[in-house]
């Protein structure tokens, strides 16, 4: 069976070597050249593969152009800044660049702008910030509408979403409605699967149901009454401490 790939034939090549095959025997044995035996002989990793040099194309002449445009439009007014088009427009105008298209323009601008941004340190680098969450401390609420096909019609329901961010474990429920009662049983099936509450804060991408009114412009909510009380209720109950009663937790919701 011949080798799967090169650090394998590798392998072989060495292998065989080892056992006393001369160079001739081994490259007859696996069909290669002379200096690819060497090469195996001197490490079991291959080479990493050269980079192919970029082809030249007909933009080549003009790139140096285009990357002084981007950069002036760097400190340029927002109105003013050029679209590929006008780069494209300005090419064929000021430098007579007739051999090129303007999809070409386009794919190098799309490339070139950030890399300039980048450059003059102005770009956003990619990066992330690592999440760490104690067990049981933490969790994220989501409470919106879902379309499901429901005897051959799409209806449009809601689901509620309760997730642990330290476990990732989580309690789906869907409801016909997104109203204020939906919302408390969709905490309390939620909670009592789970067996309490987490101990520090509960996140929430929707909280739509517990507002009670949003101030002007600064949009601070005030929380409805039952929910100030709904989060009352749970506020001493930590996961795993005891189960809820579901008694008392669906008089909260009622």
């Amino acid at each position: 069976m011949l080798p799967k790939s090169k650090v394998d034939l590798y392998a072989a090549i060495r292998r065989d070597a080892k056992a006393g095959l001369s160079p001739r025997a081994v490259m007859r044995k696996h069909g290669v050249g002379y200096e690819t035996v060497q090469r195996a002989l001197v490490s079991a990793l291959p080479e990493p593969r050269k980079k192919m040099q970029p082809r030249e194309t007909r933009l080549d002449p003009f790139k140096p152009v285009i990357d002084a445009i981007l950069t002036t439009d760097l400190t340029a007014p927002r109105k003013q800044r050029h679209t590929a088009k006008r780069i494209y427009d300005r090419l064929l105008d000021e430098h007579n660049a007739v051999d090129i298209s303007y999809q070409m323009v386009r794919g190098y601008v799309s490339a070139r702008r950030e890399e300039t941004r980048l450059q003059a340190g102005k770009g956003v680098v990619d990066a992330f910030v690592p999440q760490t969450h104690k067990p049981g401390a933490e969790a994220e609420v989501d409470f919106g509408d879902v379309t499901l096909r429901l005897a051959g019609e799409l209806v449009t329901c809601y689901l509620f979403a309760f997730r642990l961010s330290y476990s990732g474990k989580a309690v789906h429920r869907i409801f016909a409605s997104a109203g204020q009662e939906a919302f408390f049983e969709g905490h309390v099936h939620a909670l009592n699967v789970l067996g309490g509450v987490p101990t520090g804060k509960v996140r929430y991408d929707n909280l739509r149901a517990a507002v009670a009114q949003v101030l002007g412009l600064s949009r601070r909510r005030v929380e409805a009454e039952r929910w100030t009380a709904f989060r009352s209720h749970y506020v001493h109950v930590p996961v795993g401490s005891r189960r809820i009663p579901a008694a008392s937790a669906t008089s909260m919701a009622a």
